[in-house]
């Protein structure tokens, strides 16, 4: 369970399984107050991930001349 410990400026403090860690406040609903429970859901973005990949190796062919050849 994640809980809103407390706020610490732009970062919201929060405690999981005896530990705490700071996640952005900006990536919170506005409302959100300390003693909140957070539901949270992480998704890959795999387009997104493709795009930079492509783009990376892109790079990579162009600064060691290996064109092709990559996923």
């Amino acid at each position: 369970m994640l809980v809103i410990d407390r706020f610490e400026g732009e970062w919201a403090v929060v405690e999981y399984n005896k530990s705490t860690f700071n996640i952005p406040r900006a990536l919170l609903p506005e409302e959100t107050k300390e003693g909140d429970v957070l539901k949270l859901t992480i998704e890959i973005g795999r387009q997104a991930t493709e795009k930079s990949n492509k783009k990376i190796n892109g790079l990579i062919d162009d600064v060691f001349g290996e064109p092709g050849g990559r996923d």
